[in-house]
């Protein structure tokens, strides 16, 4: 679906008139391009007086990716600021290093990143945790000041886990990168020190094999193909509805079709028997299978309650179990459920919907200890306003305002919400465990 607004800004002479006319002009963002650089420019590190043996580590890191990497500001034009807040001990310690991040937002290139790099506030003393919980209020509001395409995003570490550690890395990279386009005002909690660094950042799948629900068209065809792109052996699941749709997307990305209603009670036997004959093992399983049956409370019936439970959370809930049973899951597994910010902030004319979303989010936080015992990890991704078939069917109006409600001004691309279930998906995101991560633009007070 395409934003006609976003296009008319960004061109000719309607966007001198938006410009004149002072009209909100969404950026076109800078998303992942084969062959692209990671950055659009050098990356500044900054820290507080505490944090510099942090901030030097991370500095290496990223001469290791060939950046070109400044330890003070000065006048260029900065594709990234790192600052890395590890050791801040009080609330007093924020303000140089936030005074002097004030100081190059302006020489900040459209398009660029703002990451923090802080530690979790939970077990500290009253003013380190002041400090740590401090930089959340602060990058969520900073990213909502952002313009040009920019985001703010933080990454927190829990004590122990260094700022080299796998999992602490490869959120910078996907950060930084423009895989994360419409991931805006988000913290990633790190919490150990698994996962492993891939032998290749742009195959960082090699080897193993995936499963996507809800395959045949819109997000999960994005998915399918995202994981594929990455490298993983991907078996495309829909209903026997979606057959040639389905079939169409397996063949694109060379995997395996299978036919299948996930609230079906052999759902799970079915679909561990396909991948069983075929591939021996399942190292990535994505429940993205999910319905609408939208209606005020007031008029809502149990067919349209039902369902939606049943499809979207009732089925993650059975498979996931039946392949933590199996056997069949590789040394190292990973499930990411779709969840949304409908089951976070809640939607009206959705209870039905919010109640399934918020429970995938109850999911994942309840089964992240049944998969770390395996080796793995489960998380969940929650959209905001994404661009599919299904909000193109939104009343034109309505669908605008929800557009503009955040803080880049537009709605994500099916391949935004894939790009983030790739990379939970990836060995680098080992130490990210029973976590949330946004995928809306920054569309909510708070989110």
């Amino acid at each position: 679906m395409t934003d006609t607004y976003l296009n008319l800004v960004n061109s000719g002479f309607t966007k001198k008139l938006a410009k004149q006319l002072g009209l909100p002009r969404p950026a076109v963002l800078r998303r992942h391009s084969p062959g692209a650089p990671l950055v659009p420019g050098p990356v500044l590190v900054l820290a507080d007086a505490a944090s510099g043996k942090d901030a030097d580590a991370l500095a290496a890191t990223l001469l290791d990716w060939d950046l070109d990497v400044r330890r003070h500001g000065g006048d260029d034009r900065y594709g990234a600021v790192v600052v890395v807040l590890t050791e801040v001990g009080a609330p007093a310690e924020l303000g140089a290093p936030m005074l002097e991040l004030g100081g190059v937002l302006r020489s900040l290139a459209p398009g660029g990143r703002v990451v923090t790099v802080s530690r979790a506030p939970s077990d500290a003393a009253p003013a380190v945790a002041a400090a740590r919980q401090g930089v959340d209020g602060m990058l969520r509001s900073l990213a909502k000041e952002l313009r040009a395409g920019a985001t703010g995003n933080g990454i927190v570490l829990d004590d122990g886990v260094g700022v080299d550690a796998p999992s602490a890395v490869g959120a910078l990279r996907f950060l930084l990168s423009g895989r994360s386009a419409f991931v805006d005002g988000q913290l990633v909690h790190v919490g150990s020190t698994g996962g492993a660094v891939p032998a290749d950042w742009d195959r960082p799948l090699d080897g193993t094999v995936a499963v996507v629900t809800g395959a045949a068209r819109g997000i999960g065809a994005a998915i399918a193909r995202t994981l594929s792109r990455d490298g993983a052996t991907v078996v495309v699941v829909d209903v026997p509805g979606a057959g040639d749709a389905l079939a169409k997307v397996a063949n694109e990305v060379r995997g395996t079709a299978l036919q299948l209603d996930v609230t079906a009670d052999d759902a799970a036997q079915r679909l561990l028997e396909h991948v069983s004959a075929r591939y021996g093992r399942l190292d990535v399983v994505v429940h993205n299978a999910g319905i609408l049956r939208d209606k005020l409370l007031v008029n809502m019936r149990p067919e349209r309650w039902d369902p939606v439970l049943a499809v979207n959370v009732t089925a993650p809930l059975r498979i996931t179990e039946a392949l933590l049973a199996s056997g069949t899951l590789g040394p190292a597994p990973r499930v990411i459920g779709l969840a949304s910010t409908s089951g976070i902030a809640g939607n009206r004319g959705q209870t039905n919907y919010g109640a399934s979303k918020a429970g995938v989010i109850g999911m994942v936080r309840a089964s992240a200890t049944a998969l770390a015992s395996a080796g793995g990890t489960i998380n969940a991704v929650a959209p905001g306003f994404i661009e599919t078939d299904m909000t193109a069917r939104i009343p034109f109006a309505t669908r605008e305002v929800a557009r503009r409600l955040n803080s880049l001004q537009q709605g994500g691309q099916p391949i935004d919400v894939a790009e983030t279930i790739a990379f939970l998906a990836s060995p680098q995101a080992g130490g990210i465990n029973g976590q949330v991560v946004r995928v809306c633009g920054q569309n909510m007070v708070g989110a």
